[in-house]
């Protein structure tokens, strides 16, 4: 339970941070939040819509943070569930004649509903076919502004296009569909490059110079960032084979290319198991081992998305992947640090891998980054910790690292979420260990495990709850 509650963390952390998260882990939040439906959803959307209105649209990042999260929900239940997405939306939406339009959800060149709004270089906000046809015609100044624009470059506005779909939604209006392309083939749907230049691209792969095969591993690394349909063209293409022996390449900025294109291609669920059947795994360890640090920093992030699929943690564990994950996470860029400590948490829901980490020397670095507030990694810290502290040499290596005071230093003062790890680790250490138990009281455990009983997580209350009882134990040995 308390291994399924700190993957629910660690899933929360991800879904929140990603811009595009795996669908593994949008699934397990859907189920673990009860977010299955649209019905589920309805109710949220209303929340959403009235915190707008109400916020003036000043909703801080917090609130933007929570709004991606849910569009990720909410897009993963309508694709995964079409039939009930159609019913219920026809059931449950709040009908109105004629809605009145936010003015921040019309394009300021149409006026009209935007379906896909992009900001250009000035902040401003544009339906993506308006400003385009703008561009297209040689204007180089914002139409609302009059300001010149730095450049011509456009980005989807992601935030504002869900608000757009939540406010539809409540208010029973149909968002116009984006027009496709109808000349693309079936079950290869690719907006931005067509099936005869992958071709190319994979022509150069496999038969061209070294700097050819640089620059085609550098277009499918984009391409494939793009979107899903150009992740699915490119797998089905045969691209995965030849960038996995591009793995190998001597010339390090291949190398980036063809593990970074590998990541961008791991997002879609199919593309998981060809790249493992093509052999990258070793290849991926390797490049964490011996890459530049940009190529590493994305093998940690690979191996993190293969991971998600649990026969996979298995066999990267024993590929010696964590002991170059620990040196990532020791010697890292914050990025790397994070894709470290966010793949050593996953690859450590399996058994067998917690023993790995504790063997590699997981521990020593964990406590460094725990007791570093400015490190920025307290929260990844004690969620592995937490995970490791239920196996026996994690709970003994812990123990050797004089974790408790630290530990009680944050269940006094720490966040909510790191308050509930702390006591949990706490809780590990304690059990059947009198010494821990002393120590832990000696510290002043016992007030500050109190106030989290009282008020933490439900986790953090139970975990409290359990070293409260523990502590009254050795306080009154004659009780049962």
């Amino acid at each position: 339970m308390d291994s399924l509650d700190s993957q629910l963390e660690m899933d929360l952390v991800i879904a929140v941070r990603d811009k595009d998260p795996d669908t593994a882990i949008i699934k397990r939040l859907s189920e673990k939040l009860h977010l299955r439906t649209i019905n589920d959803l309805k109710q949220e959307s209303l929340a959403f819509h009235e915190l707008v209105i109400a916020s003036g649209g000043d909703l801080g990042d917090q609130f933007e943070q929570m709004q991606a999260l849910f569009k990720k929900l909410n897009d993963y239940v309508v694709t995964e569930n079409p039939e009930i997405d159609s019913s219920e939306r026809d059931k449950g939406t709040i009908k109105h004649r004629s809605p009145v339009i936010p003015d921040d959800f019309r394009c300021p060149i149409s006026l009209e509903l935007m379906k896909d709004p992009v900001i250009v270089s000035t902040g401003q906000t544009y339906e993506r076919s308006c400003i385009q046809k703008w561009l297209d015609a040689g204007h180089k100044t914002c139409p609302k502004t009059q300001q010149t624009l730095l450049h011509t470059a456009i980005t989807p506005n992601y935030v504002l296009k869900s608000l757009i779909a939540l406010w539809c939604e409540s208010n029973g209006v149909e968002l116009p569909k984006k027009q496709g392309n109808k000349s693309k083939k079936p079950g290869c749907s690719v907006s931005d490059c067509d099936r005869a230049s992958i071709d190319s691209l994979l022509e150069k792969l496999a038969k061209g110079s070294s700097d050819e095969q640089r620059a085609a591993a550098g277009e499918l690394r984009l391409l494939a960032k793009r979107n899903a349909d150009n992740r699915v063209c490119i797998a089905d293409a045969g691209a995965i084979p030849l960038l996995v022996e591009l793995l190998s390449s001597p010339d390090p900025r291949t190398q980036e290319h063809a593990v970074t294109a590998l990541l961008n291609l791991s997002i879609n669920e199919s593309n998981k198991g060809a790249i493992v059947i093509a052999g990258a795994i070793p290849d991926i360890v390797e490049v964490l081992k011996n890459g530049s640090m940009e190529a590493r920093e994305n093998a940690a992030a690979t191996l993190f998305s293969l991971s998600v699929v649990d026969e996979n943690k298995v066999q990267i564990g024993a590929a010696g992947a964590i002991p170059a994950l620990i040196k990532l996470l020791c010697e890292g860029t914050p990025r790397g640090k994070k894709d470290a400590a966010t793949a050593i948490f996953n690859l450590s829901i399996y058994q067998g891998n917690k023993a790995r980490a504790v063997r590699a020397g997981i521990v020593t670095p964990l406590m460094r980054l725990l007791k570093d507030a400015g490190s920025g990694m307290v929260d990844e810290a004690l969620a592995i910790l937490a995970i490791l502290a239920s196996h026996h040499e994690g709970k003994v290596a812990i123990a050797q690292a004089e974790a408790i005071p630290v530990l009680v230093e944050v269940i006094r003062t720490g966040f909510p979420r790191n308050r509930e790890n702390a006591a949990a680790v706490l809780w590990s250490l304690c059990t059947g260990d009198l010494e821990q138990l002393k120590l832990a009281r000696e510290l002043g455990a016992e007030e500050a495990l109190q106030e989290l009983s009282e008020n933490g997580t439900d986790r953090a209350k139970r975990k409290a709850g359990n070293v409260l009882e523990l502590l009254q134990q050795i306080e009154d040995p004659a009780s049962p």
